[in-house]
């Protein structure tokens, strides 16, 4: 083999195997993209006014600028990146308002995950605000971990660990401090 030969071969493996090498990577992302299942909602709706009913009654009303629905996850959930505005309405329409920044409705718990600047009001003066609250819809019960500051017309407190009704008549804290008005 004459030493023109050599040199021509040896170019020749090196052009083929850069190329091997090149279009290998090129393919391998390609596999990469086939096992990847992109997470994305099932539907995604913006300024969202949703009414629920119960015979005919209306128990809440919903609003917030963003919904995403993933309703088709193994854990299905529906999110609200931006926030709800949320009426509750009692059997003697009384009005109870939750607002916060984020929220997020776990299908298969019922349970709902408020979260930045939640703020409970009612009707009969209670404030309820915190930076994340739980909401039990079967039990129709709030429940957080997190520091709390409730007011009523009769004094406010502060504390961190709370739990209580959708109405207010049960309340359990677990640290707290401030002053409220008593009839002893």
């Amino acid at each position: 083999m004459t030493l023109f030969q050599k040199k021509y071969r040896i170019s020749f493996v090196i052009v083929l195997a850069v190329t091997l090498f090149f279009g290998c990577e090129s393919n391998f992302k390609e596999i990469q993209k086939i096992n990847f299942s992109e997470f994305i909602p099932s539907s995604d709706a913006d300024q969202v006014n949703l009414k629920y009913t119960d015979s005919g009654r209306i128990t809440a009303v919903l609003a917030s600028p963003k919904m995403l629905d993933y309703a088709s996850v193994d854990f299905p959930f529906t999110e609200f990146p931006k926030g709800v505005n949320v009426t509750l309405f009692d059997k003697k329409a009384k009005k109870t308002f939750i607002s916060s920044n984020y929220a997020i409705s776990y299908k298969g718990t019922n349970i709902i995950d408020l979260q930045g600047n939640v703020k409970i009001i009612t009707e009969d003066g209670q404030t309820m605000e915190t930076e994340q609250l739980y909401f039990d819809q079967k039990n129709e019960w709030f429940f957080t971990e997190r520091r709390f500051k409730f007011t009523d017309p009769k004094g406010s407190s502060n504390g961190q660990g709370i739990d209580f009704s959708k109405d207010f008549k049960v309340i359990y804290s677990q640290k707290i401090t401030g002053e409220v008005e008593t009839n002893e």
